[in-house]
C-alpha cells in the first residue's frame, strides 16, 4: 500500500472583527500548520486550507475533503467565535475522520498588553466550546485534541488521530478471501459477513482450496530454488537430526505454497487469506512458513477461517506501516497458562501462524510432525517474541452487534526455554493482572484468536471502533469486573 494521504486544517472564524483580524487568523494558522509539519512528530503531512466564515465555503470544502482520495481527515480549530449554525451542511455531509483541535495561536496571556482586541481575535476557548456543541448535538464521531500546537504531547496525539483515520480510510478497502469454510462446530471465528461489509466496508469472500493449489502447482522449480536459498540465507536451520536433502523439500513446499498464495492474492487483489487445517485439498502441508512470511508482507491472517481476525490483522500492518522502530503485529492465540505465583501468563502461539515482524532476535525454520490436516511435516518459523507493551484484540459478533475488545498486555520472556514446542511463541499478562484479565475477556466473550500489535495503542483502536461505530470494551490496569459488568450491561442498551 502506498500511503499518500494528507490531512486538511480547517479554521473557522466570522467576519465581525473586520479584516485586520481575519488577516491575523490566516497568518496565525499558516504558522500553526508550518510548525506541525516541521515538527517531525506527524507521520502524514497538514495541509492549509483558507479560513472558513461561511456556510458555503464549509460546505463545499467538506465536500472537497470528502471526494480527494489523498485526504485521510479534516482538522478543525475555531480562532475567534465561529457561529456553529454555519456548520451544519458541511458536517451532515462530510463522511471522513474528524479531528476538533482544542489550542489557541498564544500559549501564555500577554499580561502586559492584553486589551479587547486580542480578546476578540483569540477567543478559541469561546468559539471551540460554540463549535463543539453542534458537532456533540449532531451526535457526530469526533477526536478532540486539547493543548498548545507546539507541545510535543499535543503532536503525538495528533499523530494518533492521523494513524486512527488511516485505519479508517483503508477499512473499506480490505478484500479477505476464506480458503474453504470456518472450523466445524466453532461458535467464535463465525460471524455476520453482510453486516461486517456495511460497519467496515470489508470484503469477504470463499474460494475452494484446489483453485488455489492449481497456482501453487505451477510455480517453477527455478522460483521455488531462489526463495529457499532466501530462507536458508535469513534463518537459522535446525535440521535435528532430519536429512538435509528431506528437509530442504519439505522448505520447498512451503516456499511453492508462499509464492502461489502470494500470487493468487494479487491477481484476485486480496489483502488477507484465512486457511483451514481441516480442508487442504491437495496442499502437500499445511502453510507455515509461508503463511508467516506473507503475513511479514503486510496481509492478514486467521487460522480455521477467522476472517474477522484476518482482516483485524491486516488493518493493524496498514496502521503501522512505515512506524519507526515499529516492533510487531501478528495472529495469536491463547494457549496455555502459567500460574505460579508472581510469574502469571498466557502462552501464546498457533499452530504454525505467527509473524516473525514480533521476533526477537534469531529466527530459525524447523520441520516438525503435526497431527491436524493429514499431510506432510509443515516446514515453519520460530522464535521468541520481543518484550513490551502490547494490545490484544479480539473482534466478535454477538449476533445483534460486533464488539471489539481491547487488551493491554505485558510481553515477557519465559523462565526456561521450550525445546520440544516446534512453533514461534510470545509470553504476556493482561493487565491488570491474569486473573481479572482473564475473567474480563471471558465475561466479554472474547476469542482464543487475537490480532496482536506492539505498536498501535488500546486508544488508537478504541478510536477507529467508535468511527466504525461499533462497541469497543477495553481492559486494562483500571478494569474492575464489577464495572466492566455494568459497562456491559449499559453497552446492550446504547447499541441494541
Amino acid at each position: 500500500m502506498e500511503k499518500n494521504y494528507k490531512f486538511w486544517f480547517c479554521t473557522g472564524s466570522q467576519d465581525l472583527y473586520g479584516a485586520t483580524c481575519l488577516k491575523n487568523v490566516s497568518e496565525h494558522s499558516r504558522i500553526i500548520v508550518n510548525e506541525l509539519n516541521k515538527s517531525g512528530n506527524l507521520p502524514f503531512e497538514v495541509i492549509l486550507k483558507p479560513t472558513l466564515i461561511t456556510n458555503e465555503l464549509i460546505r463545499k470544502t467538506f465536500n472537497e475533503a470528502n471526494l480527494d482520495e489523498n485526504c485521510a481527515g479534516i482538522i478543525t480549530w475555531m480562532h475567534t467565535f465561529s457561529p456553529a449554525k454555519a456548520w451544519i451542511l458541511g458536517l451532515k455531509e462530510y463522511r471522513k475522520p474528524l479531528l476538533h483541535l482544542h489550542t489557541q495561536f498564544n500559549e501564555e496571556i500577554p499580561y502586559d498588553t492584553i486589551d479587547m482586541d486580542f480578546m476578540n481575535e483569540n477567543q478559541s476557548a469561546h468559539g471551540d466550546r460554540e463549535y463543539g456543541h453542534i458537532v456533540t448535538r449532531m451526535g457526530i464521531e469526533r477526536k478532540v485534541v486539547v493543548g498548545h500546537f507546539s507541545d510535543k504531547n499535543v503532536q503525538k496525539r495528533i499523530a494518533d488521530y492521523m494513524i486512527t483515520s488511516v485505519g479508517v480510510i483503508e477499512s473499506s478497502k480490505i478484500r479477505v478471501m476464506r480458503i474453504a469454510d470456518n472450523m466445524r462446530n466453532v461458535a467464535v471465528t463465525e460471524g455476520d459477513k453482510v453486516e461486517a461489509q456495511i460497519k467496515f466496508g470489508w470484503e469477504v469472500d470463499a474460494y475452494p482450496i484446489n483453485e488455489i493449489v492449481e497456482v501453487v502447482n505451477s510455480v517453477s522449480t527455478s522460483d521455488i530454488n531462489i526463495l529457499v536459498d532466501e530462507y536458508y540465507s535469513l534463518y537459522n536451520i535446525l535440521l535435528e537430526g532430519r536429512d538435509e536433502k528431506e528437509f530442504r523439500k519439505h522448505v520447498s513446499v512451503q516456499a511453492a505454497i508462499e509464492i502461489g498464495f502470494e500470487r493468487f492474492l494479487k491477481e484476485k487483489n486480496y489483502h488477507a487469506i484465512c486457511t483451514h487445517f481441516g480442508d487442504l485439498g491437495a496442499l502437500k502441508q499445511l502453510p507455515g512458513l509461508a503463511m508467516q512470511r506473507l503475513m511479514q508482507k503486510g496481509y492478514g491472517f486467521g487460522g480455521e477461517g477467522d476472517w474477522k481476525t484476518a482482516a483485524m490483522v491486516r488493518l493493524m500492518k496498514v496502521m503501522t506501516e512505515g512506524k519507526k522502530d515499529a516492533k510487531g503485529t501478528s495472529f495469536m492465540e491463547d494457549y496455555t497458562y502459567n500460574l505460579t505465583k508472581g510469574k502469571e501468563g498466557i502462552l501464546q502461539a498457533h499452530m504454525l501462524e505467527v509473524c516473525p515482524t514480533v521476533a526477537d532476535g534469531a529466527i530459525s525454520i524447523k520441520v516438525n510432525p503435526l497431527s491436524m490436516g493429514n499431510k506432510e511435516d509443515p516446514a515453519r518459523l520460530v522464535f521468541t517474541s520481543k518484550e513490551g507493551i502490547g494490545v490484544a484484540t479480539s473482534l466478535i459478533d454477538l449476533g445483534n452487534r460486533f464488539r471489539l475488545l481491547i487488551n493491554t498486555v505485558d510481553c515477557k520472556k519465559v523462565e526456561k526455554e521450550m525445546p520440544k514446542l516446534p512453533v514461534a511463541t510470545a509470553f504476556w499478562t493482561p493487565r491488570p493482572d491474569l486473573y481479572t484479565g482473564a475473567e474480563a475477556w471471558i465475561l466479554a466473550g472474547g476469542a482464543h484468536h487475537t490480532a496482536f500489535t506492539y505498536d498501535l495503542t488500546a486508544e488508537q483502536i478504541g478510536d477507529w471502533a467508535e468511527a466504525m461505530n461499533i462497541e469497543s470494551l477495553f481492559i486494562d490496569e483500571n478494569t474492575t469486573i464489577h464495572n466492566l459488568k455494568n459497562e456491559m450491561k449499559w453497552n446492550s442498551v446504547f447499541y441494541k
